[in-house]
């Protein structure tokens, strides 16, 4: 009997998520024999413009940014050694409050069930052993992130073929390294009007620690890809080692497991290998 290879699929809401947050375990998992699935929910319209002209100002041509972002997508996923990119193509609904959340076709508006029987059929095809995505406020509060999240967990229940479901965050410890290393670089930011929600999570909360430092550099070139993003340009002002020792361990959230794996774990596929 031929032993089947393990799956990983990454559900993300626009072209670059998949590098920031699961560009690491997406090269790990490819260069360790694991097939890698990658689902890009939205187009990317509301995204800079070349230029860094922003939605909505003269110039920004939301068929062209869509091109583009399409583009660089198919790059990134090159750079990581993904095996399967399937696009959903909902319109980017922006950030949360803007005009276009609600703009018929977008993500946002789209009913959940409808967008799961989508997802579900690609976890039908693909029958990932794997699935990560955002956690239910879709990390910081996108509404196209936290739609992501539960069109994911609606088609994991419709199929129930996932053998573990992740969510992805970070150490809360990260964050204060991160913010040391902006004043370093005289990087300066205004305090919010109001309260925001605290990001990430405490150290002892999260469930699983992948050290991906060794695909460092492969996860550099994949946000590299998306340069025209300015929110990335930061992250690539670090260089490769800096990116590496800041980016290079990715942490999540089990929150579906089949295989009885003890915690912490190290590797997504624990139980399964």
């Amino acid at each position: 009997m031929v032993e089947r290879t393990l799956t990983l699929m990454a559900v993300h809401a626009h072209p670059d998520d998949e590098a920031t947050s699961t560009g690491g375990v997406l090269a790990r998992y490819a260069a360790e024999g694991v097939t890698t699935v990658l689902v890009t929910c939205t187009d990317g319209r509301c995204g800079d413009g070349p230029g860094g002209v922003k939605p909505g100002d003269p110039g920004h041509d939301p068929a062209s940014v869509v091109a583009m972002r399409q583009a660089e997508l198919e790059a990134s996923c090159a750079a990581l050694k993904v095996a399967h990119l399937e696009t959903l193509g909902y319109a980017d609904s922006g950030m949360m409050g803007w005009p276009t959340n609600d703009l018929p076709g977008s993500f946002w508006t789209t009913p959940v069930d409808e967008a799961a029987d989508r997802l579900a059929e690609l976890i039908r095809r693909y029958r990932p052993d794997v699935v990560v995505t955002y956690d239910e406020n879709g990390f910081y509060g996108h509404p196209d992130h936290i739609q992501a999240h539960r069109i994911t967990m609606a088609a994991v229940a419709k199929t129930d073929i996932p053998a573990k479901v992740y969510w992805t965050t970070v150490p809360r410890t990260a964050f204060a390294e991160f913010g040391k290393i902006m004043q370093e670089m005289g990087v300066e930011w205004a305090e919010p009007d109001e309260p925001q929600p605290q990001l990430g999570l405490p150290d002892e909360e999260i469930s699983t620690w992948v050290d991906t430092r060794a695909y460092g550099g492969q996860k550099f070139d994949a946000l590299a890809t998306h340069a025209s993003q300015t929110e990335n340009i930061f992250f690539l002002q670090l260089g490769r080692e800096r990116f590496t020792e800041l980016m290079g361990m990715e942490t999540f959230v089990r929150v579906r497991d089949t295989t009885d794996a003890p915690l912490p774990e190290d590797d997504l596929f624990a139980g399964l290998r």
